[in-house]
């Protein structure tokens, strides 16, 4: 089920997608002309117009943030700026990202590896949808290649994140203690890693 608004001169499409397994009620802005409602099969037409309303001031800013970000087809993000694709002589981003990351990423784990003194069993890298990083049971540590998109700060964020879940496997307050010694703002880095996605 859709339907169209008007914000600031601008048509944009709402899909109102029921489910019967939803609790909650999740707004996404997908394109800038297209904007996705999931939410439970008694949540009405009506409803979703409403949420739409009050929601238009984080609509307004999220689609300017989206715009903003936006990258013409010949440019890709390469920590944390923009180049063109024929500088490099791109054909494959994602193979060049691999390719770039595994030159710059293992000397940073190393280097953080010795200040923290907690070494990593193995280095792996791959294109995750959901994580930037992981750190299995055997200490084996993995890295998502998209990491080369940012800035240099967010991979060694990253990096320390998954080095302190050597010594502490969940997210409790001993861990995220860990990480502020190594990483004293890594608050406002996760802020500004999540406000650029």
């Amino acid at each position: 089920m859709s339907f169209q608004i008007e914000i600031e001169e601008k048509i944009i499409t709402v899909e109102l997608k029921n489910r019967k397994n939803i609790k909650h009620c999740y707004l996404r802005i997908l394109k800038e002309n297209l904007i996705e409602i999931k939410a439970n099969r008694y949540f009405t037409l009506y409803d979703a117009k409403k949420l739409i309303e009050k929601k238009s001031e984080w609509i307004k800013s999220s689609i300017k943030k989206l715009s903003k970000n936006r990258l013409n087809e010949d440019e890709f993000l390469y920590l944390g700026e923009i180049k063109k694709l024929e500088d490099f002589n791109i054909k494959n981003l994602d193979f060049f990202y691999k390719k770039e990351i595994q030159k710059i990423l293992p000397l940073k784990v190393e280097e953080l590896s010795k200040k923290m003194q907690l070494f990593p069993t193995s280095i792996s890298f791959r294109k995750n949808k959901r994580t930037w990083g992981s750190c299995n049971y055997k200490n084996g540590l993995n890295f998502n290649i998209l990491l080369m998109k940012f800035p240099i700060e967010v991979m060694e964020y990253v990096i320390i994140h998954e080095l302190a879940h050597i010594k502490h496997k969940n997210h409790s307050k001993d861990f995220w203690n860990l990480v502020e010694v190594y990483c004293p703002n890594y608050k406002e880095i996760e802020k500004r890693f999540k406000n650029s996605l």
